[in-house]
């Protein structure tokens, strides 16, 4: 039996990858990838290695959890070094515990691998710092699919519990969110940014209060983070990434 890797393979820029996720994909024998997966990436296996697509895109045809928590464990079972790449990192909204579970209860040894989180990752791109001395002592990191029985209460606790909220899978409903933190106690002037594929060529950023974000972000689709605190008012001054040409001597890790 060999080891599975459950690795975070960042945000979407492939440099962004860790020396120790890189070394798991680089040495795996099977790779089961998700759609955020940068397909660069993908060109550091090994020749022989089998890559299976597992999905996870909203509307599409995609393999339940339960049948890749499966496929971790029958391909371990047969002695092969596994990685399961994830986008972010595993253990923020990316069912990594789900997965870790599924093979500490088959006594499979697995390593977690951390990945940087767009929650992190897509401010920092887009010049918001999640914390500040002026603006933020706390972040939040909050999910804007709730699962929760009452969604109501959800966003009570919510709304107020940190400085910089980081919302994760909220585009769609991003004028309920808007709502409930109004609703629950954010003023309706606060800053708001939405980051569209953070970290990538194809990064946008919407910038506007809770009370016209809606109609400014119409065009904004999923993957994108959103971001609410007076953080988004640095924005302005520290932005670097969108537009600019990369020079100096970093060059990429990924071949």
């Amino acid at each position: 039996m060999k080891k599975v890797y459950i690795v975070g393979a960042g945000p979407g820029d492939p440099d962004l990858i860790t020396v120790k996720g890189l070394k798991a994909i680089q040495a795996a024998d099977v790779i089961l990838y998700d759609r955020l997966i940068n397909r660069d990436l993908l060109k550091e296996v090994k020749e022989e290695a089998e890559l299976i697509y597992c999905g996870k895109s909203p509307d599409h045809p995609s393999l339940s959890q339960e049948e890749i928590n499966n496929a971790l464990c029958t391909f371990a079972l047969q002695g092969k070094i596994v990685t399961r790449l994830k986008g972010g990192d595993p253990f923020i909204f990316g069912r990594g515990g789900e997965e870790a579970e599924a093979l500490a209860e088959k006594n499979i040894p697995f390593e977690v691998v951390p990945g940087i989180s767009s929650g992190v990752a897509a401010p920092a791109y887009a010049g918001i710092p999640v914390t500040h001395r002026k603006y933020s002592s706390s972040v939040a990191f909050i999910s804007g699919v709730c699962q929760m029985k009452d969604s109501d209460d959800h966003w009570e606790h919510v709304a107020k519990s940190a400085d910089t909220l980081c919302i994760y899978m909220g585009v769609r409903k991003l004028p309920e969110i808007v709502e409930q933190l109004i609703r629950h106690g954010r003023e309706a002037t606060t800053p708001i940014a939405l980051v569209e594929w953070g970290t990538t060529e194809q990064q946008q950023t919407v910038v506007g209060t809770l009370n016209n974000i809606v109609e400014k972000a119409h065009a904004v689709e999923n993957p994108a983070m959103i971001i609410v605190g007076e953080v988004v008012k640095l924005r302005d001054e520290l932005q670097w990434f969108e537009h600019q040409e990369i020079q100096g001597p970093i060059r990429s890790v990924v071949s």
